[in-house]
């Protein structure tokens, strides 16, 4: 793991840790999320900017780290990055926020695409494995976002679309 890398691992661990947040379903801590969307970007051969961002990807939605926080530490690439997958309107405002985050990813480069993949793919697999009574509802959702996610790394996507069929 490179230095950058490293740090934005150790960022992303401390962000969340320190509002106690837990793995739904798992009850694990929360960067057991991020460090698998990490893994999965990784080893698709994107850039170490990407990896990073990758570890970060939810920090801004789910902690109290601001995107000025990221761009000061990391740089604009990252935060840039990070930016175009954090969710533009909170989740609990229903179906309205629903479409316009899903249409804030749809613009997003293919990058930052990849690490939305990634993060679709690992919270598709907890959904299946956890919440069998409403695993159609929810990957059925998950597949109206990965539809904007054409842009993303083809094998990861190949991946998350066997994943949500």
């Amino acid at each position: 793991m490179t230095d950058l890398v490293s740090r934005a691992a150790a960022f992303a661990a401390a962000a969340h840790f320190s509002v106690g947040q837990r793995r739904k379903y798992t009850n694990k801590p929360f960067i057991v999320h991020p460090q698998r969307v990490a893994e999965l970007v990784a080893d698709t051969g994107a850039r170490d900017e990407v990896v990073a961002a990758a570890w970060l990807h939810d920090v801004v939605e789910d902690t109290n780290i601001t995107m000025a926080e990221i761009k000061a530490v990391f740089g604009a690439e990252i935060a840039n990055l990070v930016d175009m997958v954090t969710d533009v309107v909170p989740p609990e405002e229903g179906a309205r926020a629903w479409c316009l985050n899903r249409d804030h990813l749809a613009q997003a480069s293919a990058e930052a695409q990849t690490i939305g993949i990634a993060s679709l793919m690992d919270n598709a697999e907890l959904i299946a494995r956890y919440e069998a009574d409403q695993v159609q509802r929810h990957l059925h959702e998950k597949l109206e976002f990965l539809r904007v996610l054409g842009k993303g790394d083809a094998g990861l996507y190949m991946q998350a679309a066997l994943i949500v069929a």
